[in-house]
């Protein structure tokens, strides 16, 4: 069996074993939304068995194999303090509500924690590569850094000037967020999140080779296409697009892909 195979067949036991701890965690508060703190430390603990893995077998750069778990590490662990609270109590988060229907336990299992579950283990394929395969290419590597950075600016600044905003009394604020990066676009986090598994799988992945980086390049297109199109910005646009003001904000500021606001109208 080669590296590649163990480490990839170790990180799918890993993720396995993560998701029944949270779906076991789930049961006893009664959310199941508790799974969007795993969400973010699963990548991280996915990318040290990896480099764990890697140093077993021999295979691998000592660098690139610590410095993408680290890189990893920064933003899983920003993600999972940030939504902390709002995932960790209160009632249980609408879009699982609506999902689960009148479900029990075995649905969550099967709707939920499967399928997040399938999905870190796919999405960490650039991050798995990058504890037992050899750099081909360091610019690679350098490149991948900078695009996670920008990643990384957009989410920390965007989840910065968000929280601000919501710290204004509602009489002396706009009904809708577009300052800041959120004039530039309307979902900023989310950008910065397909930026760091992009800048993850050059990095990771791409920078051992073109057969590797083809080999998975679905990790970012999975991630990408999820958090703009499916879980992420769209499924937030069906609430903010009832707000006061939103069609205008709309008319003038990018949907995903940043670039300067339009004129405003009016």
């Amino acid at each position: 069996m080669s590296d590649a195979l163990v480490v990839t067949a170790t990180a799918l036991v890993t993720v396995a074993l993560l998701m029944t701890a949270t779906a076991l965690w789930s049961r006893r508060v009664g959310r199941v939304a508790v799974v969007d703190i795993t969400w973010g430390p699963a990548f991280v603990v996915v990318a040290l068995v990896s480099a764990f893995v890697g140093l077993v077998l021999g295979a691998g750069d000592d660098l690139r194999r610590w410095l993408v778990p680290a890189l990893t590490a920064l933003w899983g662990l920003r993600l999972a303090w940030h939504i902390r609270g709002r995932a960790g109590s209160g009632e249980e988060d609408p879009r699982y509500a609506e999902l689960l229907g009148d479900g029990g336990f075995r649905v969550a299992v099967r709707k939920v924690f499967l399928v997040q579950g399938v999905a870190v283990w796919l999405i960490s394929l650039p991050v798995q590569a990058s504890g037992v395969t050899e750099v081909w290419s360091w610019w690679l590597v350098g490149l991948g850094v900078l695009v996670w950075a920008l990643g990384m600016v957009f989410e920390v600044v965007g989840d910065a000037q968000l929280a601000a905003y919501r710290a204004e009394p509602r009489d002396a604020r706009p009904p809708v967020m577009d300052r800041g990066l959120w004039a530039w676009t309307r979902h900023p986090n989310y950008f910065g999140d397909a930026c760091v598994w992009w800048g993850l799988w050059i990095a990771g992945a791409l920078a051992s080779g073109w057969l590797p980086g083809l080999l998975t390049v679905v990790a970012p297109l999975a991630m990408t296409h999820f958090i703009r199109n499916v879980t992420g910005a769209r499924l937030l646009e069906r609430t903010m697009s009832q707000r006061p003001g939103w069609d205008a904000y709309a008319a003038r500021t990018a949907y995903f892909f940043p670039r300067p606001p339009r004129r405003r109208v009016g």
